[in-house]
This record gives C-alpha cells, sequence and structure tokens, in this order.
C-alpha cells in the first residue's frame, strides 16, 4: 500500500477515513496510471491523464452497489462490483492478490454497513411494504394493517380491534 496523494485528502468528507490506497501496477510502460482509493464511505477511482496535470475522479457510493465478488488470479485478482443500477460491473482489475484481498475484505465490510438488512427480504422474496399508521389510526393486530381512528374491525381481515 502506497502513500494517500494530497489530492485525495483535498476531495474526502467531513468524516470520510481512507482505508486502503491501492496503485494499480501496469506491466508496459504507461505515464498515467490509475489508482483505486477505498474509503470507510465509497470507492474513489481516480484516473491522472495529461501528464499527470488533471486528474478526474469516479466515485461510487456503497448504497449503490449490490455484491461484490474476488475474482482470484494466480498472481493478480480482480474484485467485481455489482452496481444496483445495472450497467457495466465495477471492475477494479490486475490488482496484486494481497491488494485485492484487503480491498474485496473492506468493501464487503462496508457493504455490510451501509445497506438495509431487510431490503431484499427473505432468500431474495421482496417484503412487502412497511405502512406507519396514521395520526390516530392504530395496527390490527391480527394482519398488521392500519385501521383508521373510532373503528372497531379492521378493513383487510374483519378482525376487531
Amino acid at each position: 500500500m502506497s502513500e494517500t496523494p494530497d489530492d485525495i485528502a483535498k476531495i474526502l468528507g467531513p468524516n470520510e477515513q481512507v482505508q486502503l490506497y491501492i496503485k494499480q501496477k501496469i506491466y508496459h510502460p504507461k505515464i498515467n496510471v490509475d489508482s483505486v482509493v477505498i474509503t470507510n464511505e465509497r470507492i474513489i477511482l481516480r484516473h491522472p491523464h495529461a501528464l499527470g496535470l488533471k486528474k478526474d475522479y469516479t466515485d461510487f457510493n456503497y448504497q449503490d452497489i449490490a455484491n461484490v465478488v474476488l475474482d482470484k488470479g494466480v498472481l493478480r485478482s480482480t474484485v467485481r462490483c455489482t452496481l444496483r443500477l445495472g450497467g457495466d460491473p465495477l471492475a477494479l482489475s490486475d490488482l496484486p492478490n494481497d491488494d485485492a484481498q484487503k480491498a474485496y475484505g473492506l468493501i464487503r465490510e462496508n457493504l455490510v454497513k451501509y445497506q438495509d438488512p431487510f431490503a431484499a427480504g427473505y432468500a431474495g422474496i421482496p417484503q412487502a411494504p412497511v405502512v406507519h399508521p396514521a395520526q390516530g389510526a392504530t395496527i390490527c393486530p391480527k394482519c398488521g394493517a392500519s385501521v383508521a381512528a373510532g373503528q372497531k374491525f379492521c378493513g383487510s381481515c374483519g378482525a376487531a380491534v
């Protein structure tokens, strides 16, 4: 792991901390070297260009990532992040195996922190939306539906309230 560049520190949020900085190694000569920054809030891709005078940044919040997969090779690995909104997956490729395993572990840990644990439901079955009772309404003890104030029976299942 290399020292985090100063330009990355300037774009971080107030409580955001760099957990891993990976400078991607390229075997053939190349002036522009991409790097990956994994923070506690997002993944930042750093793309320097124009001989390092200009830099572009692309970031992915953990709420936008559905899953992460580690494709481990003999010497180099790829970390693929499936995005919720579709499109091409985010692929961090040609990473040394040690860096790829660290990146995979950090991304997996942050996904657990930032995603709603009940968003997918049980075994991939979507859950019914949660409806909070209106002001003065009660909840049916049998089916959980909202019952308007003053009613004695549930409109959904007919149970006495």
